[in-house]
């Protein structure tokens, strides 16, 4: 938030800085060469360019001076200090830059210790064009995409190996954050799955990459990890929920998913009082698969009376009353599968309104997963599962930084308003999430008391 409010003091301070500058007139005649075709703004011998140049110039020249101890031409200095050592002239380095390559002069000293810190030796690129390359890379765009699209807009030419090592490097960022310590408890935990097709030797497979996100105490969401997995299964998910444990997440109240293979058998071995609930809009959406489209608006009427029933025995009374229905005994597939998961959906039923919004849908990692899925589509394959969770770590950071901004711009109006900053850690907070956690510490004030601050 510090960092925010400095960017933000920054951002202030040059837009003013820029509207003094136009109103004095100073920059008339610049506008006026810039309508005109005269000069350009961006590329090769673009204006930008070339206050770029200057400016790391001048910082070079800032930088040599400091580390010799006396200024170009000082010779009066220069002898006070006693240096031995001196300016050598300078050489030319084409850098690549978020508006286009730079030709910068180097200064040189004579005993070849002088270290620039702005343009380090043997980098060829600056800062900012490796983040814009990362964005563009989260957006969805693959290497070749990129590629293409540097050298059209601002004209630099990079190669395919060296935009894939600069996507790589965040790589080390991604085993950080999946290595991160987690909050001891977590009320509420949803988790679900997209396909990605990873290459696995001579064949293609398609993997799950599962996304879990938590529900902390202050009703802030976090996605907690991601991984890629062949088959889901009991010692798959065993994996998961110790990789969890291990973090240091020590209970979870209700972990809400869409009937996953192996995860309750998992979730209890892990954490023995935790609920694991089925996601009501799934179990909606799998029992009216096989319903004929002219049936499906009755059949969903139907099935209302089961989940919204005030407790288990007035829920199981509706689904007889369902299956002995004309649209019941037409649609067996549907009483099939309320059944199936009727050990994993009447948990529900025992949450009063407040609760029963926040565990009746994984809308919550959903909505996510629609995202990461757009930004997924562009890629035929993934070359393995580290590629595969890259991007999709990626593509959260600038999903999240994109809410962050939304909720930054809706601060303050009613009805829109976030305290939560985003970026990844810092997601939306839950809906109605007072009213809700107030209900939990109700059903299970032993284990929610304790971590209300």
């Amino acid at each position: 938030m510090e960092t925010d409010l400095v960017n933000d003091l920054s951002n202030e301070a040059t837009n003013r800085l820029a509207q003094e500058l136009r109103h004095s007139g100073a920059l008339a005649d610049l506008f006026a060469r810039i309508d005109s075709g005269e000069m350009e703004l961006t590329g090769d011998g673009g204006l930008i360019p070339a206050l770029i140049k200057t400016s790391l110039e001048r910082g070079l020249e800032a930088e040599m001076t400091s580390h010799l101890g006396y200024a170009n031409g000082d010779r009066e200095a220069k002898g006070a200090s006693g240096a031995v050592n001196s300016r050598n002239g300078s050489y030319q380095k084409r850098v690549a830059t978020e508006v286009g390559p730079v030709e910068v002069s180097i200064p040189r000293d004579r005993d070849g210790s002088f270290t620039p810190r702005l343009v380090p030796k043997g980098s060829r690129r600056l800062g900012g064009l490796d983040d814009m390359i990362i964005s563009l890379y989260a957006g969805g765009m693959t290497i070749r995409e990129i590629q293409w699209h540097l050298s059209q807009t601002i004209g630099t030419d990079l190669s395919h190996e060296t935009i894939s090592n600069i996507t790589d490097a965040v790589l080390e960022a991604v085993l950080e954050w999946q290595k991160r310590p987690l909050d001891e408890f977590y009320p509420v935990m949803y988790l679900d799955a997209i396909r990605v097709k990873v290459r696995d030797g001579s064949h293609v497979r398609s993997k799950a990459a599962h996304i879990a996100i938590g529900v902390d105490m202050d009703g802030v969401k976090h996605v907690l990890g991601i991984w890629v997995q062949n088959n889901e299964g009991a010692s798959f998910w065993a994996s998961v929920c110790s990789n969890l444990r291990n973090r240091g997440v020590a209970d979870v109240l209700i972990v809400c998913c869409d009937g996953l293979t192996g995860l309750p058998e998992a979730v209890e071995a892990t954490w023995p009082k935790t609920i694991v609930q089925t996601c009501v809009a799934h179990l909606i959406r799998a029992s009216m698969r096989f319903v004929n489209y002219q049936d499906r608006k009755k059949v969903s009427a139907a099935l209302r009376p089961i989940y919204t029933a005030v407790d288990a025995d007035a829920a199981t009374e509706a689904l007889k009353a369902f299956a002995a229905s004309e649209l019941g005994a037409k649609n067996p597939a549907t009483v099939s599968t309320w059944q199936s998961a009727w050990d994993r959906f009447t948990p529900f039923l025992e949450f009063p309104p407040e609760l029963r919004r926040v565990i009746y849908t994984t809308n919550a990692i959903e909505s996510l997963n629609y995202q990461l899925r757009k930004i997924s589509k562009n890629r035929g394959q993934f070359p393995n599962d580290e590629a595969a969770v890259k991007l999709l770590w990626l593509g959260i950071c600038n999903i999240e930084d994109k809410r962050a901004t939304e909720r930054q711009r809706n601060k303050g109006k009613r009805g829109k308003n976030r305290k939560a900053s985003g970026r990844l850690i810092q997601g939306q907070v839950t809906t109605n999430w007072k009213q809700a956690l107030a209900q939990l510490a109700i059903a299970y004030p032993d284990r929610v008391n304790p971590h209300i601050h």
